[in-house]
């Protein structure tokens, strides 16, 4: 393993590396170079060591914890490094903070450190620890240490007398070895009902009652951890876990504080009996969520809650396994409110449901900064599944719900159940449009694997969907599945002010000097969506070169563009279209002088057949004429050369096909004289959904979720995202914005991720049942099973002779290490003083 390791390193290494078996010097002193590199730095008269013959070493972990108070940062950082022959965990300084935040220092990486200190506790007397004040990331290695060389158990943070490590990307999941697995429930429990006291004679007596009774309960609902930690409070293990618990009388809450909650969350399932003892009970907390009861017979006691603490007094908690549960304690069965797809639609906004369904669609994990000065964030990611009762999948958006386990492991084809879910309804007046669901404080999520024992799996509706799923061919629906990439949710509102009004919190238009700073200051995965002023200067369309599958076999003859990017709609035309290319062309050039076309010509190969992309009926409209100009020219970039296929009613001739761009004579007469001009047209391998393969689940599922904060395992060596199948060829659009004061510009993308009937891309029947609504008071669409027209928001910027002022939503996300996507995810007209959507 270390000769292994040794030749990883130093294959491309900026240094020679020592990594590996010791060298004389080493075994004479019997020291890795970690042990002895901290042995120098400790009898340096300055405390600080400037390497000067570095050597890279790998990073087993890296931990995250809250600092100490009247630090610049909320959170510090120890690495754990593994030079060939031992670990050893050093502190990182709070400057190199930002190698972490952007996933550049990551758990797997190989750095070469070539300056560190050591530092002593001026409170206590321990022994000092070393700080990594420069460094340098070298790359990462595919055969990686086992878990023997990770830090043992109970290995504390470096600073502030901490006495645990968080989570490396959010506050919420149980992290670590502080954390206990679920306890096995008693086997034999005694139990003297005679001194057991009622809920509601609790809520009455707490007062009066020197020694409280003990409590027999059933968990009910069960809510994500909270952690309420802060750099200048002294509370060892500052979490939080409410939970609401009832018996014949009543249901009220009941709160886990502090140590024990990695002592006993994950054992309080929702389901559980417990017998509770030496409790206090305080009035209820008002300003907190609470769940919506699946069943109305059992009475809320909301004045007081239970309280669960390590000492003062120090609480028994007592797990009872089903089996020894009695009917004479009369304790109240959980119930589901479960809905259909169908039904969703009827339901009202905020409304509260339990879900279940088919998973075809999993996004990647994504981060939300809970507030814009602090480096809190929550976590999510967008899911769809189906059921039998319409085609049209739930899409829910997910936050974490301290179930890491399970949050990781949703896959296509997994069974998902959802519990506590919310309806939201972007425009609640308008009931036309579709849904979609969000977790709530009390979300419980479960899949494949985690169903069995749980109290929803006795409900008629589970049943009956086991019962559709039995009669389904699952090989067809894994066929359709997708993960990953852009998705453009939530969905932008239809005008402007309804954009702002949505958005209450911090300033709704960006400055186009602050975008630059903006992007610069995103964190790992963090998305935030924005909204600049200024003019379409320039669109380029680029056809999907890298994709391998043939295009052909993915005709979209239901194609459907995901709205609120670049263009509404598209749709594929017959290849015949390309004949009529020169005169449309001059059309556009006729119709519309001030705009210049540049239509690159490129021979086909030599092969004499073309790729048949499936035809489309078109609008009818003189006015609309200078549209299909355009979708002409988009849609035919969709051939191919790689496996020509002839077809019904295609000439076996080889044909001219062209790319589209385009470029407003403003922009030519200023593009060279402007101040700034940002270029974030990239589209990377993470931002375009994948096919999913069952076989390659785990690549996948890692790919997708956040870089873990340590390694494992053994990896071997992986397979790249880009060897998946994308879920669409297509291909997407270069625009440059140009700022208001022409000024700054921006090259941006619109992805235009259409889905053919044979897959179910994020989307798909979703957007479909959207778009169709949309279009059908203005008859901008025509039949939506024949696809979409292209009348999109740009295009008729394109279309205008005026130079149009327009309010550019933009969908930006940090991918790690220096990489950063700008996506469109809507276009504004500014008509009036009011402002309305330029579609």
């Amino acid at each position: 393993m270390h000769a292994l390791l040794s030749a990883e390193f130093d294959e491309g290494g900026p240094v020679p590396s020592r990594l590996g078996p010791l060298s004389e010097s080493d075994t004479d002193t019997g020291l890795s170079w970690t042990q002895r590199t901290r042995q120098q730095v400790r009898d340096c008269p300055s405390l600080t060591l400037v390497l000067q013959e570095p050597v890279p070493v790998l990073v087993l972990a890296v931990l995250r914890y809250l600092g100490p108070p009247g630090r610049r940062h909320t959170f510090c950082y120890d690495v754990y490094l593994w030079d060939g022959a031992q670990g050893d965990v050093w502190h990182l300084h709070s400057d190199l903070n930002y190698l972490v935040q952007r996933n550049i220092l990551r758990s797997g990486a190989r750095v070469t450190i070539s300056r560190c200190s050591y530092m002593y506790s001026e409170k206590s007397l321990d022994r000092g620890l070393v700080c990594v004040e420069e460094l340098l990331v070298s790359g990462e290695l595919t055969a990686l240490p086992n878990a023997q060389h990770l830090p043992a158990a109970g290995q504390l943070p470096l600073l502030g007398g901490r006495k645990h490590y968080l989570p490396l990307w959010n506050n919420e999941d149980p992290y670590g070895d502080t954390w206990n697995g679920p306890k096995l429930a008693e086997d034999q429990v005694s139990i003297d009902v005679s001194k057991v006291s009622s809920l509601q004679r609790l809520e009455v007596q707490w007062r009066t009652r020197r020694s409280l009774p003990p409590l027999l309960v059933r968990i009910m609902y069960k809510s994500r951890l909270r952690y309420f930690g802060k750099p200048d409070k002294k509370i060892d293990i500052p979490y939080q876990a409410y939970f609401e618990v009832a018996d014949y009388s009543g249901m009220m809450s009941m709160v886990l504080w502090n140590e024990l909650c990695p002592e006993w969350y994950n054992t309080l399932q929702v389901g559980s009996v417990i017998l509770l003892q030496q409790y206090s009970v305080k009035p209820s907390y008002q300003n907190r969520t609470l769940p919506t009861p699946g069943d109305s017979q059992v009475k809320r006691l909301p004045s007081v809650e239970i309280s669960l603490n390590a000492r003062d007094p120090p609480s028994t908690i007592t797990v009872i396994k089903e089996k020894l549960v009695k009917p004479e304690w009369r304790l109240p069965d959980v119930k589901y409110q479960f809905v259909t797809r169908l039904e969703l639609n009827d339901l009202p906004h905020n409304k509260v449901c339990d879900v279940i369904g088919l998973v075809t669609y999993v996004g990647r994990c994504e981060r939300k900064r809970q507030k814009d000065d602090r480096e809190d964030f929550w976590v999510h990611r967008w899911v769809q599944m189906i059921d039998s009762s319409m085609d049209q999948p739930f899409l829910i958006e997910m936050f974490a719900t301290s179930q890491p386990d399970i949050f990781e492991h949703i896959h296509p084809m997994s069974y998902l159940v959802c519990t506590q879910m919310r309806v939201v309804r972007e425009s609640p007046d308008d009931g036309s449009l579709t849904p979609y669901l969000t977790t709530s404080n009390e979300s419980q999520v479960f899949i494949s694997g985690y169903h069995k024992g749980q109290p929803y799996t006795r409900d008629l509706k589970v049943k009956h969907f086991i019962n559709w799923m039995k009669s389904q061919s699952e090989a067809d629906f894994g066929k359709k599945t997708v993960m990953g990439g852009y998705q453009p949710y939530p969905i932008t509102p239809k005008t402007f002010p309804k954009y702002c009004k949505d958005n209450t919190a911090g300033e709704i238009l960006k400055l186009f000097s602050e975008l630059k700073e903006t992007i610069s200051q995103l964190h790992y995965r963090e998305r935030k969506r924005v909204a600049i002023q200024g003019t379409i200067a320039a669109i380029k369309y680029v056809h999907c070169n890298g994709c391998a599958e043939d295009t052909s076999k993915h005709a979209c003859q239901h194609a459907v563009l995901l709205p609120g990017t670049l263009l509404e709609s598209s749709a594929s035309i017959s290849s015949e279209g390309a004949l009529e290319m020169q005169q449309k062309t001059q059309l556009v050039q006729e119709e519309f002088p001030d705009a210049q076309l540049q239509l690159r010509e490129e021979k086909q190969s030599s092969n004499d057949e073309i790729n048949h992309l499936s035809p489309v009926k078109r609008r009818k409209t003189h006015q609309l004429e200078i549209n299909h100009s355009f979708q002409d020219i988009i849609q035919d970039q969709e051939k191919t050369a790689q496996e020509p296929q002839s077809t019904k009613g295609v000439s076996n001739k080889g044909t001219e096909y062209h790319r589209f761009s385009w470029e407003s004579s403003l922009w030519t007469e200023v593009k060279h004289s402007i101040e700034e001009h940002l270029h974030y047209s990239n589209v990377y391998s993470e931002s375009r959904p994948r096919k999913f393969d069952y076989t390659q689940k785990e690549i996948l599922m890692e790919q997708y979720n956040l870089h873990p904060a340590k390694i494992s395992k053994l990896n071997h060596p992986q397979k790249q995202i880009e060897e998946f199948k994308p879920a669409s060829d297509l291909g997407h659009f270069e625009l440059t914005i140009l700022g208001v004061n022409r000024k700054a510009a921006i090259d941006v993308v619109s992805l235009p991720v259409l889905c053919s009937d044979d897959s179910y891309g994020l989307g798909m029947k979703f957007l479909a049942h959207n778009c169709q609504k949309a279009c059908a008071s203005d008859n901008l669409c025509e039949n939506i099973e024949h696809g979409i027209s292209l009348h999109g928001d740009v295009l008729q910027f394109v279309n205008a002779k005026d130079r149009v002022r327009v309010i550019c939503i933009l969908d930006i996300c940090h991918l790690g290490e220096n990489k950063t996507e700008v996506y469109l995810n809507r276009v504004y007209h500014l008509t009036s003083t009011e402002t309305e959507p330029a579609s």
